[in-house]
C-alpha cells in the first residue's frame, strides 16, 4: 500500500529535479559558446563564421525536448563589435520544451511561447585593451 503512494511521489519529485538540471546544462553550454564567440569575433572573423563556430559548440546540447527543440535552425546567434572591434557583444537563444508540470508553471509566469521555454544568454567583453594600437596585420608586419 505504501509503495503505491510512494513510487508516484518519488517519480514526480525526480521529474521536478531533472527539469531544472537539464535547462541549467543548456544555459551553461550556451553561456560558454557566447563567451568563446566574443573571443572569436575579436580575431576579425566574419559574422557568419562566428555563427558557424557557435553552432558547432551548441551541438553539445542534445536534441531532446528537455534540453532543446528545433534543431540547429532554432538557435539564434547574434554577435556585434563596437568601439572599433574592442568591445564585442554576443547572444545566443533557443527553445526547450519542459515537462508538463514545469511547463504549466512556466506558462503561468509568462516565460514561455508556443515552442516552449525561451532560453537566452548574452555576454559582453572588452577584448582589446586601450593601450593596444594598430591591428593584427600591423603587429604581424613588424616580424616580417
Amino acid at each position: 500500500m505504501e509503495a503505491a503512494a510512494l513510487l508516484p511521489t518519488l517519480l514526480l519529485l525526480l521529474g521536478l529535479l531533472v527539469q531544472p538540471v537539464c535547462l541549467l546544462y543548456t544555459k551553461a553550454v550556451m553561456a560558454q559558446a557566447a563567451s568563446e564567440l566574443t573571443r572569436v569575433r575579436a580575431t576579425g572573423q566574419s559574422d557568419e563564421a562566428c555563427r558557424q563556430y557557435a553552432l558547432r559548440r551548441l551541438e553539445a546540447v542534445p536534441e531532446v525536448p528537455l534540453f532543446h527543440v528545433g534543431g540547429p535552425e532554432d538557435w539564434e546567434v547574434v554577435v556585434s563589435a563596437t568601439d572599433g572591434g574592442a568591445c564585442v557583444e554576443a547572444s545566443v537563444s533557443g527553445h526547450a520544451r519542459p515537462l508538463p508540470l514545469t511547463g504549466a508553471v512556466v506558462r503561468a509566469l509568462g516565460e514561455g511561447d508556443p515552442e516552449g521555454v525561451v532560453l537566452r544568454v548574452g555576454t559582453r567583453a572588452r577584448v582589446r585593451p586601450d593601450w593596444v594600437v594598430g591591428d593584427y596585420g600591423s603587429w604581424m608586419s613588424m616580424w616580417e
